[in-house]
This record gives structure tokens, sequence and C-alpha cells, in this order.
């Protein structure tokens, strides 16, 4: 088939963006054909496989008549960025007539037979007010239902235009669930996809045996991801022996902040700054432990690439995360319980210090564990691979686009 691919934002940056990249390389795999309209940063050439330089439309921000940051799903991006929320009138009908100009030049000189798009939100609106004859397959990632909440002056503009939609691709069934309650799109046309890593490149490595303990904090350097709460636990550990990697952009205020929490750990904190995948599959297979403690997630891909690479986790306990680590062994996976979150998305100042004080239990016994058991089994490790590897996500995928164009 023909499939157009529709981003927002970043290819290859960002969880959502990483999802693309593999969706086009595994299509391409399968003899299908790509074209990509997405949204990038001034004069940036994203590096992407499985679709050629000629069937790409880039909507450039920064840059006129887009002179504002390129919006983010996520309030705090690992690059320069603006928010939905304080989108003026005129910018946003920039935006949308930005975008509508790369869809229709893509449409006409491509003719696809699909159009997959990402997020339940404005450019998929966008797509499918545009082109209506197209099948369109939609993606959720979690941030485009947090939008949605947050944003109520988009919702009219939304929601008609997703309720249209063919298919609707989730993560899991809680997020099924949540944009059934949402968005009022029926749930025989929601499919639950998963999300994939790529099981070439994220595999089971020898562990040197501590000390120390290698732990490892791969994603953006935020407070929505508990950074801070992090290196507040990690500073207050009594324990000695271990040592913290933290990878991923650090960008704005909340970037400096956590930086600067992370230099008064000295020498026990290395930051590593962004990685590209091959890097971040390097460390991963030398650290024994993975820590998110994120207060929102749908199915982080960290997750599911950590536990491959044969790390023990720690993760928040949130539904996506749950549903996809349930079964295994506790001594491998231990999930952080969260307080009820504030309006602002975190645990309510009164609140942190117990939290704060729980993830270093956690680290703790974890650290123990490592020493004690030695290595995570590398069967155990592949056996993720099973249900969340790319060639399984993207054959779910395939039935997908497949029910979209029988209608």
């Amino acid at each position: 088939m023909r499939i157009l691919h529709l981003l927002s934002q970043h290819p290859q940056s960002t969880g959502s963006g990483i999802y693309v990249g593999q969706v086009m390389r595994m299509a391409a795999a399968a003899g299908h054909v790509n074209a990509l309209v997405a949204g990038v940063s001034g004069d940036m050439e994203p590096s992407l496989a499985g679709v050629s330089t000629e069937l790409r439309r880039y909507v450039r921000f920064a840059t006129p008549p887009l002179e504002f940051p390129i919006p983010g799903m996520s309030d705090v991006m690992p690059y320069a960025s603006s928010r939905f929320s304080g989108l003026s009138p005129a910018q946003l009908a920039t935006y949308r007539e930005a975008f509508a100009a790369a869809l229709a030049d893509m449409v006409s000189i491509f003719r696809p037979e699909i159009i997959h798009s990402h997020h339940l939100w404005l450019l998929t609106a966008l797509a499918r007010e545009r082109c209506a004859d197209i099948p369109i397959v939609a993606s959720c990632h979690s941030t485009d239902l947090r939008q949605f909440r947050q944003c109520p002056q988009y919702r009219q503009a939304v929601a008609p235009a997703c309720r249209r939609l063919q298919r609707v691709l989730a993560l899991g069934p809680s997020q099924r669930q949540e944009i059934v309650a949402l968005h009022g799109i029926d749930e025989g046309r929601i499919d639950i996809v998963g999300a994939g890593f790529d099981e070439e490149l994220f595999t089971w490595g020898e562990k040197a045996p501590p000390p120390p303990v290698e732990l490892l904090y791969a994603g953006k350097l935020s407070l929505a991801k508990g950074v801070d709460l992090l290196l507040g636990a990690f500073a207050g550990l009594s324990a000695s022996g271990l040592h913290l990697h933290l990878a991923g952009s650090a960008a704005g205020p909340e970037g400096e902040l956590c930086r600067g929490l992370a230099a008064r750990c000295g020498s026990a904190v290395t930051l590593h700054g962004p990685l590209d995948q091959r890097r971040l599959a390097k460390l991963m297979r030398r650290c024994h432990i993975f820590v998110l403690p994120s207060f929102a997630e749908g199915l982080p891909l960290v997750v599911l690439e950590a536990m491959a690479s044969g790390c023990r986790l720690i993760v928040s306990d949130l539904p996506g995360c749950r549903e996809a680590l349930q079964g295994f062994d506790p001594r491998r996976v231990a999930f952080l319980q969260l307080p009820p979150l504030g309006g602002d998305g975190r645990p309510e100042p009164a609140n942190m210090a117990a939290l704060q004080g729980r993830l270093a239990a956690l680290i703790e016994l974890m650290a123990q564990g490592v020493g004690e058991e030695g290595q995570v089994d590398g069967a155990e490790a592949a056996g993720i691979a099973a249900g969340y590897g790319w060639r399984a996500v993207f054959a779910r995928i395939e039935r997908s686009y497949a029910r979209a164009v029988a209608g």
C-alpha cells in the first residue's frame, strides 16, 4: 500500500517520533511505500529510514510564516517548543494553513491509499476534514489525551473529526476506555496494538558485577517525568556503591533545575545528554536497574527497551505500565505507588517527601537484588520481544490498515 504518515512534531525525537520512524521502517520492509508530512524546527533534516527524501514534506517552525516555536504534545519538550494552550488565534490559523498546504501537496503527488496519523489532536482532525475520501488510522500516544483535557478550547475542533476515523490504535485496554470516554469513539473501531521496540538493537548483554550498581533514567529531564524526585531520592540514600546515569535532553528552567540537582550528587551521577538509539542501547546493556518515576505515561517504549536489555525496573504504577508488566517476577519489576495528583499533574508538595522515601526504598531493594542474585536471565529478557518487538506490533498495525481500507 501507499501509506502517508502524519506527525505534527519532530520525527525521531520523543516517543511518538521514534514510533513513527519505526513504523515506516517496518512498513518499507513489508513492501509498502511510505510518505511523510511532519513538523520540524528551522532547517533540520531528520535522518529517517523507510521513506525517500522526495516523499517528505516538512512544516518548518521558527521560520516564516511560522515564526513561533513548534507546539509540542507535551508541555516540556526536549527542544525549543511552544504550548498549544498558549497559541494565539492567528498562530493557530497559520499552523492549520501550513499543515493543510503540506498535506494537500503530498496527497496530490503520492495518492495515498491510507493515512496513518499520530495523536488524536489537531493535525489528525485536519486530515479527516481535508481528506474525506481516504481511510485514516490514528495512533493515540497519551499526550494527546492530556492536551484534550488541558485545552478545552480545541475539543470541538478535535472530537467530532476523530469520531469519523476508520480505526484508532491504542496502547492498551485502559487507554482504549479513556479514548471512548473522552472522544465518544465507538469501542469497536479501537484496536489495541501496543508499542514496539527495536528487538535487534535492544538486546540482553552481560553486565559487570557490582559495585557499583548502575542505575539509568532515559527521557526528558523534566518535572513531569519525576527526575527531581529521582535525584532527591538518590541523594538521600545511605547505601554506597550506586551510580546514576541520566540520558536525555534538559531544556528550559526544568532542565536547569534537574542539572543543578544532579551536580549536587557529584561524581555519583553522570549526565549523558541526548543519546541516539544505538548509544542508548549500549548504555542499557551496561546498567542493572532502569528507573522511570513519571507522573503520566501511556506505554513508554523505553521501559520495554530496558526490560529487553536485562535491566531490573522501577516504574510508576500507571495503567499502561501495569498492563505491560503484569505477571513479571516482582524481584525484577517494582511499581512506585503514586499519591493523588494535583492540577499541575504532580503530587501535592505535602506528599513529595513520603513519595521520595518510597522511591529510595525501592532503589535500595532492587540494588540489594542485583548484589545477591546477579544477572537477570537472558531468556526472560528476550521473552518481552514476543509481544512488544516491532515485528509483532507492526503485524497488528497492518491488520488495522486492512480493516480501515475494507471499510
